[in-house]
């Protein structure tokens, strides 16, 4: 199913956060893990995934390293900081108040 892309525009820096907390991941990673964690309901573009993780560095929530390939090829990853832990437990937090709540609204899931 494909989503309204005014939906996932709110949580990117929650999935990308989410990924890059389990492990170390540069750019085209982090797009292919989402993607399949998500079982292709997110298909993000590196259009979308970079400014999001530029924003995430100068936030603190994220630190970037160079690593060479096998190839000799460099490539950027991606590190959490504790700042960013702290920040990706406030938004589950946020989202998981907020998906309850729209499931109450649409009748899903018990009463509070």
């Amino acid at each position: 199913m494909k989503f309204d892309k005014s939906l996932l525009s709110g949580s990117t820096q929650l999935l990308v956060l989410s990924i890059v907390a389990q492990e170390d991941a540069y750019g085209y990673e982090i797009i292919t893990k989402l993607a399949e964690k998500s079982e292709h309901a997110f298909e993000m573009k590196e259009g979308t995934l970079y400014p999001v993780l530029h924003s995430l560095e100068k936030d603190g929530y994220l630190t970037a390293y160079e690593q060479e390939t096998a190839g000799g090829r460099k490539r950027r990853y991606y590190h959490v900081t504790d700042k960013g832990l702290k920040e990706l437990a406030a938004q589950k937090e946020q989202w998981n108040a907020f998906a309850a709540g729209v499931g109450r609204v649409l009748g899903e899931g018990s009463p509070a």
